[in-house]
């Protein structure tokens, strides 16, 4: 069982990282598509949201989405760890569960922090610029220093807000360097977690849980640094926008 898990973890590795320990072409693209997302899904998102909570503030909607951004990427992480218990499964197979799972992680982050951008009056048409917010936040306390030093100067302040604001130039320097690290540092804590999660005999499931668990409350702090208090209304702009979408289940 050993021998044939440190294979798994082996091939893993070979299908992700490059001899130099960079992640492969196929993986870089597959990442930075999972952090983008259409803004028609993120205004269904908060709509859902809206009418299941009709009276709740703004502040609280953000509250909500958090709480539901926590429960989807811990239990997502915990339930394809469990599969490594399963003998028809087995470790090799639920490898390739744990990189859709990785995927899940990011998209989810993605959705998470552009509704929360969407409730405080963000709206990022150029998705470079909306990618580049969610991979800062995803960076973490690192994110956060590089996009203050350009929004402000001030640590401790929230940057998010002027990033739609930035000038081109100054967007496609910080861009790269934000996507460079990102990717460094965000893939290897992601492809440990990808492993722990696929670890046999019911460790997985605990690893998977509490590594998104904590990975997740990482993200969550980082967007309270990143977009600042919530607002107690939505803005004009955007509850018009959600007053325009079709009816739809609310569930």
């Amino acid at each position: 069982m050993a021998r044939n898990s440190h294979r798994a973890f082996r091939l893993a590795g070979r299908s992700v990282f490059e001899k130099d320990g960079s992640p492969k072409p196929a993986v870089v693209r597959g990442i930075e598509k999972a952090v983008e997302v259409q803004r028609p899904l993120v205004l269904a998102n908060i709509r859902r949201l809206q009418r299941k909570h009709p009276e709740a503030s703004a502040a609280e909607l953000v509250g909500i989405l958090e709480k539901h951004y926590l429960a989807a990427v811990t239990g997502t992480g915990a339930a394809v760890g469990a599969t490594a218990v399963v003998p028809a499964v087995g470790t090799v197979a639920a490898l390739g569960l744990s990189a859709a799972a990785t995927v899940g992680f990011l998209e989810a982050t993605a959705l998470f922090a552009q509704s929360v951008a969407e409730i405080h009056g963000i709206r990022l048409a150029d998705p470079e610029r909306a990618r580049t917010m969610v991979m800062a936040i995803m960076l973490g306390e690192e994110g956060t220093s590089l996009m203050q030093q350009l929004a402000s100067g001030r640590g401790g302040s929230p940057w998010a807000g002027t990033i739609g604001g930035m000038p081109s130039g100054v967007m496609g320097n910080i861009g790269a360097t934000i996507r460079r690290r990102f990717m460094r540092k965000v893939v290897a804590r992601q492809g440990t977690a990808m492993l722990g999660r696929a670890l046999p005999l019911g460790v997985g499931a605990v690893v998977g849980g509490a590594g998104n668990l904590a990975m997740g409350r990482a993200v969550i702090a980082s967007t309270r640094r990143a977009f600042g208090p919530a607002p107690e209304t939505l803005d004009g702009e955007l509850a018009a926008d959600l007053r325009a979408l079709p009816d739809g289940p609310a569930a």
